[in-house]
């Protein structure tokens, strides 16, 4: 099987392969010919060059790797071509199996726009909002107001995304939102819809077979954001009671049934400030924060996709799984919380992540490895699973203080602050949260102890680490220095 993706999703998938026994193909630009998700891989094939348009996003180019390799099937992972109809298309007319839903249910779900048509056909409310693209900053907005948000049609994870707060504001907003999402997806289109705050963000993970069986496998709160991007889930939501996760459940069940659909995907929900839930969008794909949903049910998502796409049936263990306990997953990003999370770049130097009981580290890094602009930040994905939500921060908690990464910058700090926040540890926090409580702080006594901690781990692993792969590629200054620097100069 091909995984036609990088860095932590794809090593994730190539761990499901071998526990299946299915070998597993890695494709990689010129920009990650030396990343972990090649080394994990029985075969690596190279695509293109750095930039994703020349190389994850060229369905040419993914396709002409999977017939050299010999591939029978492709994964797409989370991103790039995950909801792209046409990609989905392209595999199968290769006599290929595509692992995820069939191409007509990715081009009337995965497409937003489609998605909140299909939504509102089935009865679901939705974000007050265009069905249509937005021709240009004098388009039909009647309806909507100010603030608004604008959201690329073919996307997620934060890209293509601008608040927009005023009419003069728009134009460059539109302009801007359409540069983005030509650049992550190679789809313009973006649309506008009211912006509903204070709000929860709140999606159901689904998976069904092609015989029609639907399992709800829970909800993940999904509010602690950042430039429109996830920062943290949790399963289950502390917001959620038992009536508001039924009326998810049943809405999210109704977007599902409008098509036929089968595989892994997730229904996107804002929960307003009395508990009333609006469709956002379905993504026909992976998400990124699948591990929480795992831990809690014990299932593998990503080998259930492989079996459904196999032509299995969803067992009624399955269908009828009951989540147990709390999980929580932060995303370890390269970038700079005490700079608006401005992303980084330069070599990991050290690394060492947490263990134990209930802890589960995905990571498409390793010491050694270049952190390069060309792509997202994500290094890693650290989760914790605990008997209640309470025991899931307090693992969280160590989980952070064991975790040591050196050479780039990370989000850790921001984390370590959000853990004893008051309004997190109570549940209490929205879609806001960042933007009203988070004001900066300079690093604290205990992130110069880590920043110490990681130099000396640096300064213990840094010689048998230069024996093993020679300078090269991108360099910089460490971060970590920078950060205890700005501590002392305050």
């Amino acid at each position: 099987m091909l995984i036609a993706n990088r860095g932590e999703i794809a090593v994730r998938i190539a761990r499901t392969c071998r526990e299946m026994g299915i070998d597993s193909v890695a494709v990689y630009s010129d920009a990650d010919a030396d990343s972990l998700h090649v080394a994990f891989a029985d075969r690596a094939e190279r695509i293109g060059r750095p930039p994703a348009a020349e190389s994850y996003l060229d369905i040419g180019a993914v396709l002409a790797a999977a017939a050299r390799s010999g591939a029978d099937a492709i994964h797409p992972g989370y991103g790039f071509l995950s909801e792209n109809a046409e990609f989905a298309a392209a595999v199968e007319a290769a006599g290929l199996t595509f692992v995820g839903p069939p191409p007509a249910t990715i081009a009337a779900l995965g497409d937003k726009l489609a998605a909140r048509r299909a939504a509102r056909a089935a009865g679901v409310p939705i974000v007050p909002g265009l069905t249509v693209p937005l021709d240009g900053p004098q388009g039909d907005l009647d309806g909507i107001g100010f603030p608004l948000m604008l959201k690329a049609a073919a996307g997620g994870g934060g890209r293509g995304m601008r608040r927009v707060n005023t009419a003069g504001e728009l134009a460059g907003a539109l302009a801007a939102a359409r540069r983005e999402a030509v650049a992550a997806f190679g789809v313009s289109a973006v649309y506008a819809e009211r912006l509903i705050a204070p709000a929860r963000h709140v999606e159901v993970q689904l998976l069904g077979d092609r015989r029609g069986s639907l399992a709800c496998l829970g909800e993940r709160d999904c509010s602690v954001q950042r430039r429109n991007q996830k920062l943290v889930e949790e399963t289950p939501s502390p917001a959620v009671t038992p009536d508001i996760r039924a009326a998810l459940f049943e809405s999210a069940r109704r977007v599902a049934g409008a098509v036929a659909f089968w595989s892994a995907a997730t229904v996107e929900f804002l929960l307003d400030a009395d508990g009333r839930h609006h469709f956002l969008e379905m993504n026909t794909r992976l998400q990124v924060e699948h591990g929480v949903t795992e831990l809690v049910t014990g299932l593998d998502l990503v080998a259930w996709q492989l079996r459904v796409a196999m032509g299995e049936r969803l067992p009624r263990g399955v269908v009828d799984a009951e989540p147990n306990g709390h999980a929580i997953e932060v995303r370890l990003y390269a970038e700079d919380p005490w700079n608006d999370f401005a992303p980084v770049a330069g070599r990991v130097k050290a690394w060492r992540m947490a263990g134990g009981p209930g802890v589960r580290v995905d990571a498409g890094v390793s010491a050694d490895t270049d952190v390069r602009p060309d792509y997202d930040p994500l290094l890693a994905k650290l989760m914790v699973h605990a008997g209640d939500r309470a025991g899931a921060i307090a693992r969280l908690r160590r989980v952070l203080d064991e975790t040591v990464v050196g050479g780039v910058q990370t989000d850790a700090g921001f984390f370590r602050w959000l853990v004893d926040e008051p309004g997190f540890a109570a549940g209490d926090y929205d879609t806001n949260l960042i933007a009203e409580r988070w004001s900066a702080p300079p690093p604290s006594t205990q992130e110069m102890a880590l920043a110490a901690r990681a130099a000396s781990y640096l300064r213990d692993v840094g010689p048998a680490a230069s024996a093993r792969r020679p300078p090269g590629g991108a360099s910089g200054q460490s971060a970590w220095g920078i950060a205890a620097r700005r501590g002392a100069l305050r």
